[in-house]
């Protein structure tokens, strides 16, 4: 049964992975920008239904930012954004709304820094403000209700997830 359990553990945290990379490669020019859009970002809600979102999250996003050749600070700090976000998301399971504030704050202040300092757009607090409403926009009007309906389908118990 163990076996079974870390299969399909390392299946699910594989599909987020494979998931976030193709949704960012695809629409990759507003997933690059200082104004952007990044819907696989959507899927930073996802560690509410399943700890292994954790992981796959991560290295969607490394693998995102590699293929797509963005700065060496955004590779690593773009992930350690990613990461710490599904993290604290996955403490705020239990209150979905409040589960999608992490991905936001995280990427704004992070992400708006590494716009600054490593790509040279020179407007830190703009950078910032722009990179969380592009969060706020794909978490609260896609992630939110993504979560809810996987939540009513009852996808947690059909995927043994935890």
């Amino acid at each position: 049964m163990k076996r079974q359990s870390m299969i399909r553990s390392l299946c699910v945290s594989a599909m987020v992975a494979a998931l976030y990379t193709a949704l960012t490669l695809l629409f990759q020019p507003l997933s690059f920008q200082a104004v952007q859009f990044r819907v696989s970002e959507a899927l930073t809600l996802i560690p509410v239904l399943f700890v292994e979102a954790v992981p796959g999250l991560t290295i969607g996003c490394l693998l995102s930012n590699l293929l797509a050749g963005a700065n060496p600070y955004d590779v690593i700090f773009g992930t350690l954004a990613t990461l710490l976000a599904a993290l604290v998301t996955r403490k705020l399971r239990k209150n979905v709304w409040l589960a999608a504030l992490p991905p936001v704050v995280f990427n704004g202040v992070i992400i708006g820094l590494v716009l600054t300092y490593a790509y040279g757009i020179d407007a830190l607090a703009l950078n910032m403000l722009t990179v969380s409403l592009g969060q706020a926009v794909v978490c609260y009007a896609l992630g939110v209700p993504m979560v809810k309906g996987l939540q009513k389908l009852d996808v947690t118990k059909r995927l043994g997830g935890h």
